[in-house]
């Protein structure tokens, strides 16, 4: 029996569409019909797909952009998987048990990765991104600090987190989102993350948890979890309180295990209940993939964990959405089995010597000098010396991206506001070449600028980002 004809319209309807097929262009009318109104007909895949194509010529080069942590250069091979199986449920986990059997033994390596003393009793699970898995984080710290609580017989109306000023935007989502009171620890002039020297000032019994940042956006430096740790352990035996350390690893997770093995910071510290990453940043997955982990069952409460039975199977869920494709974890999987734990240190090692390499180069251009100089994560932020006039650091941003390259230019917050920098960060596939041609770029633009026209105005804001 032949399988029926299933266009949604007879082909004769697409003939006034069909004028593309040599080349020439549609309609003039036709290109002026509104493009955020679903059209009345159907219309030629091929026309439709150059129509987006043509649009998406005037987004800049992923490559070039040096904002982002976000993985934009993949394998083939992990390009193939991933259309292979976009189209598969990750939810639906009786449908696609193999996607499943992935995702639980990426959860096993991250936490064998991360020193687990039990690695068979850590809780983790893939999630939509950083944001997601800290949010994931930051849940199960307020669910335990209120069953704590309701232990003792006290109230839970006013919990409060603790977090440096210099935390990604995710962590000030969860606090609004989900009515915990934000206690940021300032920046000082020099200092531009949390340090254990004045983080028990902020804490009280109503602190769920402290947040630590293994590779700040801002400047892309470690925060000094082992020392946070330690402080926390000494706040304890004053006043009694058991205060939980999350590390956000989003970059600096996938990046220390293999270039700075004597680093204290995962759950080799005992205080240390959790732990997220991006697996679209230095997991070398594209954009979007998370991972949660937590260091046993105690640290993720049973009740935030839901029996999912209506997809022909039973199993546990802890997200905060549902349905999403199961490329991501399949290209986790193909990334940490491509390269094991010599190809990720050694991709890692190429990307902390190109940044070094580049803060070197730029630290010799006058008139910038250097905030952090790559050495942690493989990205740096640096700024014009004190007393340039003529041109800011937006200036330099506005002008680079005229030659097509997108270079952050932000400011920190108060009470650091007169501090304004430019960010960059190397990603796998930012080669040799590239970073020689930004590096005559930047010259020239900066010594164009030194006769330019007045300095724009910074913006209003200071930086959100990836």
């Amino acid at each position: 029996m032949p399988i029926p004809h299933t266009d949604v319209m007879p082909e004769a309807e697409f003939d006034t569409l069909t004028v593309s097929r040599g080349g020439g262009l549609p309609p003039a009318a036709d290109l002026l019909q509104p493009v955020d109104e679903l059209p009345e007909f159907a219309s030629e895949p091929d026309l439709v797909c150059r129509r987006v194509r043509d649009e998406l010529m005037l987004d800049g080069n992923a490559r070039l952009n040096l904002a982002t942590f976000v993985t934009t250069w993949m394998e083939p091979q992990a390009r193939e998987l991933m259309a292979e199986t976009a189209e598969k449920n990750l939810a639906d986990r009786a449908e696609y048990p193999q996607i499943t059997a992935m995702e639980e033994r990426c959860v096993r390596m991250l936490a064998r990765l991360w020193h687990a003393p039990r690695p068979e009793q850590v809780r983790g699970c893939s999630t939509t991104g950083s944001s997601e898995a800290a949010m994931l984080g930051g849940l199960a710290l307020k669910r335990r600090w209120q069953e704590r609580r309701r232990a003792q017989g006290k109230d839970t109306a006013r919990p409060n987190i603790v977090m440096g000023a210099n935390v990604q935007v995710c962590w000030k989502k969860f606090a609004n989102y989900f009515e915990v009171e934000p206690r940021y620890v300032p920046m000082e002039p020099g200092r531009y993350h949390l340090t254990a020297d004045t983080l028990t000032a902020y804490c009280d019994d109503n602190t769920i948890g402290v947040v630590t940042v293994l590779g700040s956006t801002f400047d892309g430096s470690y925060e000094p979890v082992a020392d946070v740790c330690m402080a926390l352990d000494g706040y304890q035996a004053a006043t009694g309180t058991d205060i939980p350390v999350h590390v956000d690893g989003a970059s600096g997770a996938m990046v220390a295990p293999f270039l700075d093995p004597g680093l204290m910071w995962d759950f080799q510290l005992e205080r240390v209940a959790s732990i997220n990453t991006s697996g679209h940043k230095y997991g070398h997955v594209f954009p979007g993939l998370g991972w949660a982990l937590w260091r046993d069952a105690e640290a993720l409460p049973d009740d935030l964990v839901f029996e999912v039975d209506y997809l022909g199977g039973s199993s546990p869920s802890f997200t905060l959405n549902f349905s999403r494709p199961g490329a991501h974890v399949v290209a986790q999987y193909y990334s940490f089995l491509r390269y094991g734990f010599e190809g990720l240190r050694n991709l890692a090692a190429q990307s902390r010597a190109t940044a070094r390499a580049l803060a070197a180069r730029i630290q010799a251009v006058a008139p910038y000098e250097l905030i952090t100089d790559g050495s942690e994560l493989p990205a740096f932020a640096f700024r014009l010396a004190p007393g340039t006039h003529g041109f800011t650091v937006f200036d330099v941003s506005h002008a680079m991206r005229a030659r097509g390259w997108h270079l952050p230019a932000y400011g920190f917050p108060a009470p650091c506001q007169e501090v304004s920098v430019l960010r960059l960060v190397v990603r796998t596939g930012f080669t040799a070449e590239l970073a020689g041609m930004f590096i005559a770029d930047l010259t020239e633009v900066t010594r164009n600028l030194h006769t330019a026209r007045p300095a724009i105005a910074p913006p209003l804001k200071p930086l959100v980002t990836a």
